[in-house]
């Protein structure tokens, strides 16, 4: 049959319709639609008052998280503790921290004031900051680290809603990636801090600088003016003319397809990444035991010094480009950093391949969040989404060590970093052929 002759498959009225639309014009059913529209809520425009104050807050709050890291096993350990008990001490924290990660985004997707919430959450931590300092018992470290990770699990997806809540959607890229510029910052400055406290004064001194950048941090959010942080956005949820029960459920957001591919995405991630600089650093100690303090130090600087650099690129470049080539380029850096762990011998070199590691975290310190906002947006549930990522990242973190020692003590160091490069590769491969481009449309967001 000649193409001219076949029966047009479209009813007459839709034809008109898809014309119409072609032209600018609109619809029969637009025409006939007397609902009203739903009100166009205005570009957001933060005051530098408020722009500064959340730089601020993210810099002090990783000055105070910076305290509670490798520096708790320290001060145990001058205070008489055994390995078992630091283990199980940081153990309780990691298990409650893995578990609270979606609870920590429902609470923020259920409050109506994000930084009232935000503060609560850094007084707890100045509370477990003093009772580190006053009582280093067993049952008063437990309830801290466990008071501890409670609240971190608030706070992440607590800047990320004030962050969207500040600027909107269409400005969140670049946003996000200040954000992790000043953390990466922050994060510098406290091990410099942190280290020369325990050094010159005591490892108790740790927790009480903590304590004090506690109070800075509190006063870093007092300056983020509360009527500048849209709620709504700060959920991820649009304003409608009719409501929408499908669209903000949140059995229909957890089974979004691209939300569950990106968790596994990330979950590959953490496995890859995780245990490549322990690894690295004991490999580090053996071939050059009088410089390994300062070689380490310099493998945890230059990755934060890149990421302080290279952030606010990265978030211009996902809302120029989209999210899927800058995810290929964080697990292509990952890869070919286990490849060159794998084979490079001299110490100083493992030094400068800590640029990948750099390269890696400054994506994904700016995508992950960036990336969930864009599949969660107009659920109303965008801190429960951060959530389930979360809880992925926490599975892929716990898993990577176990994984990668067994490796290295059955089959020797290079092969699990090669294993760990495979495993990056296989996430490489599921962002470049399974998961969807995430980026909307410059119109779908107004």
């Amino acid at each position: 049959m000649p193409l001219s002759a076949r029966p047009n498959p479209y009813p007459k009225d839709t034809a008109k319709d898809f014309a119409a639309e072609t032209r600018g014009a609109p619809s029969v059913d637009e025409r006939c639609d007397t609902s009203p529209p739903p009100p166009a809520s205005p570009e957001p425009h933060p005051s530098a008052q408020s722009q500064r104050g959340l730089d601020w807050f993210i810099f002090f709050l990783a000055d105070v998280q910076t305290g509670f890291g490798p520096f708790v096993a320290v001060y145990l350990t001058t205070q008489k503790w055994t390995q078992v008990e630091i283990g199980l001490v940081l153990s309780i924290g990691g298990i409650v921290g893995l578990i609270g990660q979606m609870p920590g985004g429902a609470i923020i997707d259920a409050a109506r004031r994000e930084r009232l919430v935000a503060g609560f959450a850094v007084a707890a931590i100045g509370v477990a900051a003093l009772a580190y300092a006053a009582w280093p018992i067993f049952p008063v470290i437990a309830a801290a680290a466990t008071l501890h990770a409670m609240a971190s699990c608030v706070l992440g997806p607590a800047i990320a809603a004030i962050s969207l809540g500040l600027v909107g959607p269409s400005a969140i890229g670049e946003r996000l990636g200040r954000n992790a510029r000043f953390a990466s910052i922050g994060n510098g400055v406290a091990a410099a801090l942190m280290g020369a406290c325990g050094y010159f004064i005591s490892s108790r001194s740790v927790f009480l600088a903590t304590f004090v950048l506690v109070i800075f941090t509190i006063i870093a959010l007092s300056r983020i003016r509360d009527r500048e942080i849209d709620p709504e956005q700060a959920h991820g949820a649009i304003v409608r003319a009719k409501p929408d029960p499908e669209a903000t459920s949140v059995l229909h957001l957890l089974r979004q397809r691209p939300l569950l591919i990106f968790a596994g995405a990330v979950m590959l991630l953490q496995l890859a990444n995780a245990a490549m600089l322990p690894l690295m650093a004991g490999i580090v100690t053996t071939r050059s035991t009088q410089w390994a303090p300062v070689l380490i130090a310099a493998c945890i600087i230059l990755p934060q010094a890149i990421v302080a650099l290279t952030s606010p690129s990265v978030g211009r470049k996902a809302q120029q480009w989209g999210r899927r080539p800058l995810l290929l380029i964080g697990f292509t850096a990952l890869a070919i950093r286990g490849v060159l762990f794998a084979t490079v011998t001299d110490p100083y070199l493992l030094v400068a391949v800590q640029f990948f590691d750099g390269v890696t975290a400054a994506v994904f310190g700016v995508l992950i969040p960036l990336t969930v906002a864009d599949i969660a947006f107009g659920s109303g549930h965008f801190n429960l989404a951060q959530g389930v990522v979360g809880t992925a990242v926490g599975i892929g973190a716990s898993c990577s060590n176990i994984l990668a020692g067994y490796v290295s003590d059955h089959f020797g160091h290079s092969v699990a970093f090669l294993g760990l490069s495979a495993i990056a590769c296989v996430g490489l491969c599921l962002i470049a052929f399974v998961m969807p481009e995430t980026k909307p449309p410059r119109h779908a967001r107004a």
